[in-house]
């Protein structure tokens, strides 16, 4: 949330959520695969074998975040998809949820479909890696060689698709409405993300001291980043801050002041898709090292009143893995209230994925989840928004083929050095707020020109 000014700031109902699980129980769907893979992911608050989710909604209304993790991804082995989704818009929070149940499986059919014309048109076998046994007769030897070209191949159609969808289905809904999408892939030691908004993804990565180190994977795709501003101007869309938020940057269309949306790319929000607005993924990639512990996607909410150092220093003081995202969730809630006691809390997601391979710590989780889940249910009340923003490109790996990287340990650290901000010391009371009726006043008065 926090993301689109509008003329009409209406709080809608939950009009169109009659398809989405409302229980814990119901939200463990699970697939077989025919070799005995099964396919499982979480969608409410909880945690499973590899990681840990909550979302909490804050004090705007309905809760516009979503988010999502599937083990054995595609009934893959050691394979898992993670991602967090936070709507904007009258009917934001209904976009996040389709875009949450919807591209998943859009991305694993193009995978399966590229492994398939690959096999037919007879790639190229792996060259150093040991292939894992064959799943559903897949080609694993063609599969694990060019999997990062693959997954941005995949990331790339999926989002593609998913916002045509969106535009065909949903059209009316999707016109001044629209979603963030942080997403990943983890398949062994390799991880390739996917993303659009202002979610972000952080790794927590320990240095040769054993110290805790922040690592921003992605970039907040706010519109005055150089390369953002430069492609909505190209479309004619119009970019600046209004006088009372001069460091959030919004993107208007040509002729009228609205709808002022707050980051570059997204889903849905049709009325900018012509004005330099997409939906194309920044993609990046990286092979994990020992060092690298977990990785949280999180929504705006959580990280626009907490830095990176802190995320990942509460996620690594939680008292259990199974507890890590509600305890990162109650860190944001307290410190909105702290640091900005009259704005209204915006909604939080989190979603902690856990790279050890140790038994005892996936044990750890798996035993206190039942625990968490029942306590998480009863949970909060509060939630956050306003503050942090982007990290420094240098430390993002764009993802660039067809080269592909070493998985051999000696990868260039990529600690981050700085975060970018497009929210500096400035609160964002609402989602969507009413522009003013410019009665008895210049309309130039209230803005801040690029």
């Amino acid at each position: 949330m926090g993301s689109c000014l509008s003329l009409d700031a209406e709080n809608d109902d939950d009009d169109d959520l009659s398809y989405f699980p409302t229980s814990l129980d119901s939200s463990m769907r699970v697939k077989k695969g025919s070799k005995g893979c099964k396919h499982q992911q979480v969608i409410t608050n909880g945690s499973c074998c590899v990681a840990s989710l909550f979302t909490q909604q804050g004090k705007k209304g309905t809760n516009q975040d979503a988010m999502l993790v599937c083990e054995n991804f595609g009934s893959r082995e050691d394979t898992v998809f993670c991602g967090v989704f936070d709507g904007h818009g009258p009917l934001g929070h209904v976009i996040a949820k389709k875009v949450r149940d919807s591209l998943p499986s859009k991305l694993i059919a193009k995978w399966n479909r590229i492994v398939a014309d690959d096999l037919h048109a007879n790639s190229p076998s792996l060259d150093e890696e040991e292939p894992r046994a064959p799943i559903d007769n897949r080609p694993k030897v063609v599969e694990n060689t060019q999997i990062f070209k693959i997954l941005y191949d995949s990331f790339r159609d999926a989002f593609k698709k998913m916002d045509g969808e969106l535009k065909q289905h949903h059209y009316n809904d999707c016109f001044c409405s629209g979603t963030t999408a942080v997403t990943l892939v983890k398949k062994g030691r390799k991880l390739v993300i996917g993303n659009i908004g202002d979610s972000r993804a952080v790794l927590g990565r320990r240095d040769k001291n054993g110290c805790l180190k922040a690592v921003q994977l992605t970039i907040d795709l706010k519109p005055n980043l150089p390369n953002e501003e430069k492609r909505i101007k190209k479309y004619r869309g119009r970019v600046f801050a209004l006088r009372n938020e001069p460091d959030v940057a919004r993107v208007w269309l040509p002729n009228h002041l609205s709808p002022g949306l707050a980051m570059a790319r997204a889903f849905g929000d049709f009325c900018l898709k012509d004005y330099g607005l997409i939906s194309t993924p920044e993609i990046t990639h990286r092979c994990l090292t020992e060092s690298d512990e977990f990785i949280v996607l999180a929504t705006d909410g959580i990280w626009d009143v907490l830095s990176n150092k802190e995320v990942v220093d509460i996620i690594a003081s939680s008292q259990t893995s199974s507890s890590a995202a509600l305890s990162l969730v109650k860190s944001a809630v307290q410190a909105w209230k702290s640091k900005y006691s009259t704005s209204k809390i915006d909604d939080c997601a989190v979603v902690c994925l856990f790279l050890d391979d140790n038994a005892d710590s996936k044990k750890s989780i798996a035993s206190h989840s039942h625990r968490e889940n029942t306590e998480t249910n009863s949970g909060l009340s509060n939630s956050s928004e306003t503050k942090n923003g982007n990290a420094n490109p240098s430390n993002v790996i764009a993802l660039q083929l067809p080269a592909q990287p070493s998985c051999d340990g000696d990868e260039t650290e990529t600690e981050e050095t700085d975060e970018w901000s497009a929210l500096e010391g400035v609160s964002r009371l609402n989602t969507l707020l009413t522009l003013p009726k410019f009665v008895g006043q210049d309309k130039n008065d209230l803005l801040l020109q690029e």
